[in-house]
């Protein structure tokens, strides 16, 4: 580990910990393959101070915002047991900074992934069920800022993520198809369908098998993952209730509590 890595992992840790945006890391990193060090880094850390991994999250999942940071491929980070939001339950002010919400399908597996290269057939097989899910995204990076190297860094920009309550298995849905809404109090602000998600959410998951077998890291049973946005990113601010509704996986909530009055 380079003493640049250390030093875009100590920025990013204090701002996790201060609460406030810090400047960009991509000054400090070079390449993706330095960034995903540092997102190592900032992993470890967390493992250590007791923290326990959940599974992953997929990030630009979308060709728009691939275009936009010039990538050609999506990124990923971790998710840990207390990201978990219970669906319906309030998110405490400044837990995300920064944050912004979109709506996904999550799948939870039953059995390892650990081929060199997979098939949708083996993520079927290895899915135990869908659920329909809320992430909220933030960034530690100030203003979002951001280019994929400090995406990367910055654990793929992953902040908390709500899952729905009613399993689903993959044959009675079909995913390409399934259709996205995000209502605000009721107010409709965001709309897709699963085939905005690398054409079809299981592709995702296929990428993230293939990914994470090769750096010796594979998905394992009892894992979640988020297999990235089916529709726009919604900004949030405190006081919005969110609801995210997906044909065939049923719904799921969140809302973000009032900032404390000093």
């Amino acid at each position: 580990m380079t003493d640049r890595q250390q030093a875009a992992a100590s920025r990013l840790l204090e701002a996790y910990a201060s609460g406030r945006p810090c400047e960009p890391v991509r000054d400090l990193i070079d390449g993706v393959d330095s960034a995903y060090a540092v997102q190592h880094l900032l992993t470890e850390r967390w493992l250590a101070d007791g923290r326990r991994l959940t599974g992953r999250k997929i990030g630009l999942t979308s060709r728009a915002v691939q275009r936009q940071l010039g990538v050609d491929s999506p990124d990923f980070g971790v998710l840990l047991a207390d990201m978990a939001v219970p669906d319906g339950e309030e998110i405490p002010a400044g837990a995300v900074l920064q944050p912004r919400a979109e709506a996904e399908v999550a799948l939870v597996l039953e059995r390892d992934l650990t081929h060199g290269r997979h098939t949708v057939a083996d993520v079927i097989r290895a899915t135990a069920f869908a659920l329909p899910a809320i992430e909220v995204v933030g960034s530690r990076i100030r203003d979002w800022d951001i280019t994929l190297a400090d995406t990367v860094a910055d654990n793929a920009s992953a902040g908390m993520y709500v899952l729905g309550t009613r399993p689903v298995l993959l044959r009675d849905v079909d995913l390409r198809m399934a259709g996205m809404v995000i209502e605000r109090r009721g107010e409709q602000v965001s709309t897709g369908v699963g085939a905005a998600c690398l054409g079809h959410p299981l592709h995702a998951a296929v990428w993230l098998a293939d990914t994470l077998a090769r750096l010796g890291t594979p998905l394992r049973a009892g894992d979640t993952v988020l297999t990235g946005a089916l529709g726009p990113v919604v900004p949030v601010k405190p006081g919005d209730v969110l609801e995210a509704r997906i044909d065939g996986l049923g719904d799921v909530r969140t809302a973000f509590a009032h900032e404390e009055e000093s």
